[in-house]
């Protein structure tokens, strides 16, 4: 019999311990035997080790001395696996499929050249209800895209896998070689359009996206940002500006930019004053000058932090 490949499972853990030892519970479900899970706790305000330790002591953990956002934890999980594949999995996610890993490693089997697979993704709260069955392009206008079957009900409309523009960074199966050769999550997106990001660079090397309806996974959405946060808002205004500097041609961010001045932040101004969310409208001007303090950010360095060049962490505990 053909041996499976490692599989590195990566979470993350930021004051929500709770939540996390439901995703570890859930992952005692998966048929697939050959895997290990590697927990980044985020220097959260309580040090969860013992409590880990004591209801898996499977897990290895990293505690870090700082919040290094969904991007820098996650690079120093991919810095310590050993697996064939890494599948980054949020926190706030449940295994529903038992044979998730077998059926997200078989597009990879079948096609070398796919870089990254995301399941079908459904909310937590209405099981029935979609939340990802692949993603559309980004619009070179504005800058976003959305989720295809979106608050839809799961009837079996997107039943058919196939390829698709970007992984979901809720669940992503990645092949240790797009690590090795394009790199990994870039740190100055912190959290939100990193996967994008990534997956935009994957497929610049050559690789493609997958998405994989045969499996899904229940996601509780939103539980570490909070659903409509001031400080989501900033990481989502930054990091989309930042993600079409990265990933336009000079016409297209040119769209863009020009689409942005003269209707992005006139509409969002007048949004956040009329509904006196004025931490909101902080947070999105924040967001916005971070990209004009940072005109030269890549300019002279790769895109992408290799995989070799990630600090390994000082403790694997």
């Amino acid at each position: 019999m053909k041996q499976q490949p490692l599989v590195s499972i990566i979470l993350i853990n930021w004051n929500q311990l709770p939540v996390t030892l439901e995703c570890l519970e859930s992952l005692k479900r998966l048929t697939y035997t050959n895997y290990e899970i590697i927990l980044v706790d985020n220097a959260s305000k309580e040090d969860p080790s013992k409590i880990v330790k004591e209801k898996f002591p499977h897990v290895r953990m990293i505690r870090t001395d700082q919040n290094l956002g969904f991007t820098g934890g996650n690079n120093i999980g991919l810095k310590i696996a050993k697996g064939d594949y890494f599948f980054i999995l949020n926190n706030d996610t449940e295994v529903a499929s038992t044979n998730l890993l077998e059926k997200l490693i078989e597009p990879f089997e079948k096609d070398p050249s796919i870089g990254m697979v995301s399941p079908k993704i459904r909310y937590f709260s209405h099981p029935d209800i979609i939340q990802y069955a692949g993603y559309t392009k980004i619009n070179p206008f504005t800058g976003k895209n959305r989720q295809v079957g979106e608050k839809e009900e799961d009837k079996g409309q997107h039943n058919v896998s196939g390829y698709t523009d970007y992984a979901n960074g809720a669940a992503m199966l990645v092949k240790r070689e797009v690590a090795d050769r394009v790199g990994v999550f870039p740190d100055h997106f912190f959290i939100y359009y990193e996967e994008l990001d990534w997956s935009s660079q994957t497929v610049r090397h050559g690789y493609k996206i997958y998405y994989q309806s045969e499996v899904y996974i229940l996601h509780k959405e939103s539980i570490t940002m909070g659903k409509a946060s001031a400080i989501k808002t900033y990481y989502n205004n930054k990091n989309r500006i930042l993600f079409m500097r990265r990933n336009s041609n000079s016409f297209q961010l040119m769209c863009f930019l020009a689409f942005l001045v003269t209707f992005t932040i006139p509409k969002n101004t007048l949004s956040f004053l009329f509904s006196g969310k004025f931490e909101h409208l902080r947070s999105f001007y924040r967001g916005v000058f971070w990209n004009v303090k940072n005109l030269n950010l890549y300019k002279h360095e790769p895109l992408n932090k290799s995989l070799a060049t990630v600090e390994a962490p000082k403790q694997v505990l």
